[in-house]
Order: structure tokens, then sequence, then C-alpha cells
């Protein structure tokens, strides 16, 4: 049974994570932090890789269909871990007081945060053999977040690193763009300050060559043969516009491109994750 708890107002201070709190606001409530999961498909695979609830918000009008389709994933996964999480039952009328309630899609859950690992310990619980990560320097939009996340579960890659100065994967937005695969790849956070000495160093040390998504004179395309022959490799990609940061691409074991167009030097860096994770990931 679930423990359904009908809203007449939204004043109650446990309403807090879906009223009055931001995403920034929500990494630091309740520690070790919460952050809101959207949609029975996300919540569910949320679920699966252990995070657990504090509660959930549903509208009333689609409570049958949304505690239908979360018990439907659950039960195809074998997912256990709602309990007697509290259910908040909202009518129209209240659902749209919340933010950007126009852009909901289906049930709300505040999820607990876990704590990740330093990046020594994170890169030990990878593959030993031929592994394959991706580091995010500085992406700051939430939607590519979302969508490198989506193709590196995808297309074979075993892990990814997040500078602290990129968006947050847990954002609402980051995790509905993914459809739940931040919660299904391993990830971890490395501090933007100490990445560019010690995040590079570390990746050298322990045996990984890295290879830099930008144009330079010695850039290599992403099917250059010797690419695949590396043992351990780390793709960095950068931000939407200034793109990496130039003392990364230095440190960087190889430079790589996309084959394009004339006429045509960038892709979306979502778009260019992709495509690097098919022709670089564990397919």
């Amino acid at each position: 049974m679930h423990n359904l708890i009908y809203l007449t107002d939204l004043d109650d201070a446990a309403l807090d994570p879906y009223v009055r709190l931001n995403e920034a606001q929500l990494s630091h409530a309740l520690k070790p932090g919460l952050f809101i999961a959207e949609s029975p498909k996300v919540i569910e695979r949320a679920l699966r890789a252990g995070y657990r609830p504090a509660s959930l918000m549903v509208e009333e009008k689609f409570l049958e269909r949304d505690l239908a389709d979360l018990d439907h994933e659950m039960a195809v996964n074998k997912t256990a871990g709602l309990g007697h999480t509290p259910i908040y039952v909202a009518n129209s009328d209240l659902v749209r007081q919340l933010p950007g309630y126009n852009l909901l899609r289906g049930a709300l859950a505040a999820m607990y945060r876990i704590s990740r690992p330093r990046l020594t310990d994170f890169l030990t619980t990878l593959p030993t053999s031929h592994p394959r990560i991706a580091i995010l320097e500085s992406v700051v939009n939430p939607a590519n977040i979302g969508a490198i996340f989506r193709s590196a579960a995808a297309l074979g890659i075993d892990g990814v690193v997040v500078t602290s100065d990129s968006a947050d994967p847990l954002y609402r937005r980051s995790s509905r763009v993914a459809m739940g695969t931040v919660f299904q790849v391993p990830w971890t956070y490395i501090d933007a300050k100490s990445w560019q000495n010690d995040g590079i160093t570390l990746l050298h040390q322990l045996g990984y060559q890295t290879a830099a998504m930008a144009l330079r004179h010695n850039t290599v395309s992403i099917d250059d043969p010797r690419l695949n022959r590396v043992d351990k490799l780390a793709i960095i990609l950068g931000a939407e516009g200034p793109g990496l940061r130039e003392s990364t691409i230095v440190q960087s074991d190889f430079t790589i491109k996309i084959p394009m167009a004339p006429g045509v030097d960038s892709l979306n860096v979502a778009a260019a994750s992709a495509l690097a994770f098919w022709e670089l990931g564990n397919r």
C-alpha cells in the first residue's frame, strides 16, 4: 500500500524541496543533501541505484497513471526501496504553484544524495582492461550534461568525471534529459581548482592517456587507429563556446577532432560526445 497524503495547501515545511528550495539549496538540505527526480522512469532508476527517497509528490489527476507507471518500472526491474515513503497528492491548483510546473513530466521525488568517491578511489572501481572514461570540464549546461550521460550509458563509457564548476548531473533537468542514466553510469566530481594539476597528473600516473577534444595543428581524427590501441583512455570535453582550457590541451596525450564538412569547425558538446563515444567507447 502506498502512503498517500492529500494536500490542501503547500505550507508544510516537508514540502520545501518542491516549493521553496532551489536546486543549489537542495544540495545542502537535510545532509547529505537532496535532489529532485522527475517522472516514474527516472525515479525508478534512482531507486534501483540505491538512492533513498525522502518523499514523492504526484498531481491528483495523474495519481493512478503515475503510480501504475512507477509500480510497473519497479516490478520489471525488481526494484525495492519505496516502502512507506510519504507520497503527497496535490490538486491541479496547488501544482500550478510549483516552480516549472508547466514542464512537469509526471511524479516528483525528493531523494537523498550519496557521497562521491575521490578520483583515486573512483578509478579503482572501473574495469581494469581497456577502460574508457569521459571528463567533463566546466560543462555548465544541465541539458548538455544529461545528454552526455545518456550517450555514455548507451555507447560504452565506463565512468564519467565532472569538474566541480560544471552543472550538477543530479539537477532535475540533467537527470530528466539523461532519462535517469545519471544513476546508471558511475561518476564522481573533481575539484575544478585541482583538476588542472592533480587530476590530469593522477590520470597519467594510473596509466591513462588523455584525449582532449580540440582543434590544434596536431589534432587527429577520432577514428585514428592509435586511439583504439590505447589501453586506458580518458576523453576530455569542454564547455560550449570557450572549449577546453589551454593547459588541459597542452597536458593531453592526444587532441582529437570529428571530421566535418568545410565551413563547420565544431558541434554542440553533447552531439560531439555521442560521436566520440561511438568511435572510442567499449561497445
